[in-house]
């Protein structure tokens, strides 16, 4: 909520250039500050690189093309099929296996995660390729993104339980990406410019809703990772669809739907049974 005004602003592409360049660069502060680099094996580099390609460019690129063509409620509903994929590869290349009610409980909230993402806004959408036919390549650009967000994780565990802080890892993560990206924006491309000139508050409204999500809330999940199986680690991780339905009442005045609300209960309710 707090990065669409500036996002449209500043474009997408500066817009995520310069949150990749800030948050690198405070969580390298942090982790020198806190001697989190020590925890790092640096012989591993293969697979942060593997990570930050297949999560953060193959992922993000077909998450932008899917939402281009799909629009953002059915992104959303394509991207809640990261738990599944998770969990099946969790199992086949880690052996994690889940309880009855591990399973039941990330079931609910799926169930619930749904129902608040269709119900969630009344706002209407436009054609979207829901509607004109393309619905295979949008399911298809959608599993590319839930498995490659997932994949790009789920590669990271076996580092996090050997030791490395989590904190650390996405501090490595970020900072490759920044590094593509910035790469990416030497290029003479019309795309890479900037759309709007820059401000010191305009920055500041750029570069807050960016550490939160690559900062904070990236470092939590890789947390999460650490200390729970993959599956629940992702359920709890796309919650955000959740969590948004009273940001949204307090910012439009509109009340999401009872199924909304109800989605939500059934979300909560399934982490419950996940957690107890």
């Amino acid at each position: 909520m707090l990065a669409h005004r500036p996002l449209q602003r500043v474009g997408v592409f500066e817009f995520t250039r310069i949150q990749l360049l800030t948050s690198s660069a405070i969580l390298c502060v942090i982790c020198t500050v806190l001697g989190y680099w020590q925890s790092v094996d640096w012989s591993q580099w293969p697979v942060y690189v593997m990570s930050i390609f297949v999560s953060v460019i193959v992922g993000n690129l077909a998450m932008m093309e899917c939402l281009r063509r799909a629009g953002p409620r059915q992104t959303e509903l394509l991207l809640s099929l990261k738990t599944p994929i998770v969990a099946v590869l969790a199992f086949a290349f880690l052996g994690e296996t889940l309880s009855f009610a591990e399973v039941m409980g990330i079931a609910i909230a799926l169930f619930g995660i749904c129902l608040a993402i269709l119900f969630g806004s009344s706002e209407s959408e436009e054609k979207s390729a829901w509607e004109s036919g393309g619905l295979l390549l949008a399911v298809l650009l959608g599993f590319v993104a839930a498995g490659s967000q997932g994949v790009g994780f789920l590669i990271l565990k076996p580092l996090l339980l050997a030791g490395t802080e989590p904190l650390a890892a996405s501090a490595v993560r970020i900072t490759g990406a920044a590094f593509v990206v910035a790469l990416v924006g030497l290029m003479p491309l019309s795309t890479v410019r900037a759309s709007a000139q820059m401000s010191w508050m305009l920055l500041f409204r750029v570069v807050l809703p960016g550490f939160i999500g690559y900062g904070v809330s990236v470092s939590l999940l890789l947390y999460a990772y650490t200390y729970y199986d993959a599956a629940v680690a992702s359920v709890l991780g796309s919650l955000s669809p959740v969590f948004i339905l009273p940001l949204l009442w307090w910012r439009t005045g509109n009340m999401p739907a009872p199924l909304a609300w109800g989605g939500a209960a059934l979300s909560l309710g399934g982490t419950a049974v996940i957690l107890l």
